[in-house]
């Protein structure tokens, strides 16, 4: 019988820690590992058809079950393929355990076949990495990358092991014996941060003695599972809140206190009151510039109270009178029981002047013609509430769309690109989705220039039996850089506009069933097809070629210089 190897033990370790899947692509730096997976039979393997498919799908997996995702790959292209997938992950605080092969120790440092100094070239994309020298490493440097993973502000690790290390004789060790060791199980790696108490005193004086006090809700609020006690805050002291992109599944958009997602595309009432606030309370955000717009124009008379557990972004982009670290589980909590109830009627008389929504609509019209992105969207996004379906969205101007348009999703159930901006990063991040969260729905929206990017995927879609259903808003530009173009660069649509195939086809072509809408009158039909499916099926909505997204801050304008609409000009 063969002697266990380093990775028969490293199986050992995954499944140990909880992992039920992993996504990857073979190579030969990474060919012993695979080896043991075939023999040991857990993990289940998820073969994508590209390694950023799998370092997203990883993603996609943790955004939705709250675990952390596991990408394999081997050396060289097999591991810098996986760099977009971890800065992405990285950029929105998500746990992605990255496992690569490497060439072995003798020849390193020769150029040898496919060797790449993975460590040097992730270093700014993850939160560590180790390189596995030894069989006696692999134990500690696996529970360590659970840890960091999951612990404090989550992101991703890269574990680096030599194909020979692989190969090399190993015991694995037991949990029992993990335990004695005194190391901590990834399990049981979670943040203990407490917020100092004097500066949570003083959060809630500045709170109790604000005229026109806001919440700025972010995907913190979401990853802590404090979302019930964000709602009891805001209704004890009757506040304001707006949710960022990654913290819309924070907060319902039909409570009465909503005010929508700030910032480039946010609502008008957001953006405003943002500008007009005395006193806003950062919970879990990082305030980002397309949140915040110019730094220095930002919430001009506010005093800002910024909770988060990562006390490297206090005053990277705005001061924050008063930083508040912990982690919100504890920090969110004791804001909700200890805050005086309060009303503030004459802010919300002001507040409820301004528009809500960016355009009101019945999702339910039957409308007639050509068919609108909003139109679209809108009907897409009543249907994955009514389903309480997860939805990944790729990056441009459907993700603006259905960030408006989108009601009541739970927490943990919209899932998109926010900070690295991905394109491409819809299907593969859905597939993983789906397989963590396979009693869900899951709904892909995605723009006909990303979802070229990893249409590949749809392979690895009909392989794995995921029953996605995927809509594409296809208008055949780069929608939102032609918007860009057309407002700020005098219409010169420069490489904008991108020819594609009939993607119904495409999809039919891997054994998706696929369907082309172009009417209006036909949308509704074609998406209780889509959803009524037991498999994966396609949507190719062939919509207006130049229609844009509103509201809109130009580049370089304060919030309060929203655009409402081409029409009606600055708010």
């Amino acid at each position: 019988m063969k002697a266990p190897t380093v990775a028969d033990a490293l199986c050992t370790l995954l499944a140990e820690a909880g992992v039920e899947v992993v996504f990857g692509h073979p190579g030969g730096a990474i060919l012993p590992f695979y080896d043991a997976l075939h023999r040991a039979g857990t993990p289940r393997h998820v073969l994508v058809r590209h390694e950023q498919g799998a370092a997203h799908a990883a993603d996609g997996y943790a955004r939705a079950t709250g675990r952390a995702g596991v990408c394999i790959a081997t050396s060289g292209p097999g591991a810098t393929n996986l760099v977009t997938g971890l800065a992405t992950a990285l950029m929105d605080s998500v746990p992605v355990i990255a496992i690569t092969g490497q060439v072995p120790t003798a020849v390193r440092g020769t150029d040898a076949f496919q060797e790449t100094d993975v460590l040097g070239v992730t270093m700014p994309v993850t939160k560590h990495g180790f390189q596995v020298e030894r069989a006696d490493d692999l134990a500690h440097a696996v529970a360590e990358a659970f840890r960091i993973a999951t612990s404090g502000r989550p992101g991703p690790v890269l574990i680096d092991i030599p194909k020979d290390v692989q190969a090399a004789p190993c015991v694995p060790r037991t949990p029992t014996s993990a335990a004695q060791d005194g190391e901590r199980r990834p399990s049981e790696a979670r943040s203990s941060d407490t917020p100092d108490p004097d500066a949570l005193a003083r959060a809630l004086a500045m709170l109790a003695g604000a005229e026109r006090p806001l919440v700025m809700a972010g995907r913190g609020v979401v990853l802590s599972g404090t979302s019930a006690h964000l709602r009891a805050l805001a209704e004890r002291a009757d506040l304001p809140v707006v949710t960022t992109l990654l913290g819309l599944d924070a907060f319902p958009a039909t409570h009465p206190l909503a005010l929508g997602m700030p910032g480039m595309h946010g609502s008008v009432r957001a953006c405003r009151a943002i500008q007009r606030a005395d006193v806003i309370l950062g919970l879990g955000v990082r305030f980002d510039d397309r949140v915040t717009g110019p730094s220095h124009r930002f919430a001009p008379d506010a005093r800002i109270v910024h909770a988060d557990i990562d006390a490297t972004v206090f005053g990277r982009t705005v001061r924050a009178e008063l930083p508040l670290a912990g982690d919100l589980r504890h920090t969110l909590p004791a804001l909700a029981a200890r805050a005086g109830a309060r009303t503030h009627e004459a802010w919300w008389h002001e507040i409820r002047a301004w528009p809500r929504e960016a355009e009101p609509g019945d999702p339910y019209a039957r409308a007639f013609g050509p068919l609108e992105s909003r139109f679209a969207i809108r009907a897409i996004a009543a249907r994955i509430e009514e389903r309480r379906a997860i939805v990944v969205t790729d990056v441009g101007q459907h993700q603006m769309w259905l960030a408006q348009e989108l009601r009541d999703a739970a927490p943990g159930t919209h899932l998109t690109s926010g900070g690295l901006g991905t394109m491409g990063f819809a299907l593969p991040a859905a597939i993983g989705a789906a397989v963590g969260q396979p009693r869900i729905p899951v709904w892909v929206v995605a723009g006909d220039g990303g979802f070229q990017m990893t249409l590949h995927e749809l392979a690895t879609v009909v392989q794995e039996r995921v029953p996605l259903r995927i809509a594409v808003i296809n208008n055949g530009y780069l929608g939102m850089v032609r918007q860009w173009q057309e407002l700020f660069y005098e219409r010169r649509y420069a490489a904008s506009e991108i020819s594609g195939p009939d993607l119904a086809c495409v999809a039919r072509a891997y054994g998706v069933p696929g369907r082309t809408v172009s009417r209006a009158e036909d949308l509704h039909d074609a998406l209780a097809w889509a959803d009524a499916a037991r498999g994966p099926t396609l949507l190719d909505l062939r919509v207006l070629r130049e229609e844009n997204v509103y509201p809109m801050v130009p580049p370089g304008a304060a919030l309060h210089e929203v655009v409402d609409s081409p029409v009606r000009g600055a708010a």
